[in-house]
């Protein structure tokens, strides 16, 4: 089946499911964290990003929100992955060499299965930017394996249950080349999890507004974030936005208390990222953010 013909499939079913979404709708929607400790790719810092050994450790340390980035392969499977391609700085090939450099964007995800996307290597090359990451071996995981495998965990481990903040890589210039357009981006995610029945514990968060948009015309029950990393005053990206997300989530040079007064005012948390000393998580805590994202999650045991 082409990709045209599976968004439009899954476009109509989610559309003719309202019955589904009306009772999720209806479902007691738990409060977000009073102070939300998010782990930025679950722990990037201390394991390879957005694998399921990086969730787990963020978990171990105690965060409140596991973080992680979507991208869909060539046979409709969302995968946790933060980039169009595989990343020659910390991936290696099937057979453990080295990524080529004139080769560094050749391996797009889009363009390949999953089981192609899971073969790659991760956790054994070093990353120069993260020198305390531990080199574990591991893999791209499939969004529902990643969730399955966090909830198994918690239940193990008697941990209470956390909120999972998921990222939609897109943007327009990569419609249908690096992603799917964002009706069938936003309904391969939203079919996932739900079916993984984690809905009222997820946020969806992106910079690209479209696929924000989506969310809020056929799922407004579903929890946004507008991710912001532009000179764009809060007016200016909220009026692009179209309507009032559920977190404003910059860059976190750009957070000032104007900022978050006019946020407050409107009900709309603030959580920015990336927040990777413990002198700027207590500057903005004392400022009055609602949460924080971090490379380092184990620094906020150390948050007063």
């Amino acid at each position: 089946m082409n990709k045209a013909l599976t968004a439009i499939l899954l476009s109509a079913t989610l559309l003719a499911g309202c019955k589904s979404s009306k009772n999720i709708a209806q479902q007691n929607m738990p409060d977000l964290p009073t102070f939300d400790t998010q782990g930025h790719r679950g722990a990037r810092g201390l394991l390879p990003e957005n694998s399921i050994p990086a969730m787990r450790m963020a978990l171990d340390v105690g965060v409140t929100t596991l973080e992680m980035d979507t991208h869909i392969t060539r046979d409709d499977q969302v995968v946790v992955t933060h980039d169009p391609h595989i990343n020659a700085n910390y991936a290696r090939l099937p057979n453990g060499q080295e990524i080529a450099k004139e080769d560094a964007k050749k391996h797009v995800v889009y363009q390949m299965n999953y089981d192609q996307v899971r073969d790659f290597e991760l956790g054994t090359k070093p990353y120069k930017n993260f020198p305390e990451q531990q080199q574990v071996k591991t893999y791209i995981p499939r969004l529902a394996e990643l969730i399955d495998s966090v909830q198994s965990y918690l239940r193990a481990k008697n941990l209470p249950q956390v909120f999972y903040n998921i990222e939609t890589k897109s943007k327009p210039a990569g419609d249908n080349k690096l992603h799917p357009a964002p009706d069938a981006f936003v309904a391969m995610l939203r079919e996932v999890v739900e079916e993984k029945k984690i809905v009222p514990y997820v946020t969806i968060q992106s910079f690209d507004p479209r696929t924000l948009q989506v969310l809020h015309q056929k799922y407004p029950q579903v929890r946004t974030a507008l991710l912001v990393d532009n000179k764009k005053s809060f007016e200016e990206n909220l009026q692009q936005l179209g309507y009032t997300p559920t977190i404003y989530s910059p860059n976190y040079k750009l957070v000032t208390p104007e900022l978050l007064q006019k946020c407050h005012l409107q009900n709309i948390k603030v959580i920015p990222w990336t927040v990777n000393t413990l002198e700027d998580m207590e500057r903005l805590k004392e400022m009055g953010v609602d949460g924080i994202i971090s490379d380092y999650p184990n620094l906020f045991q150390q948050l007063k």
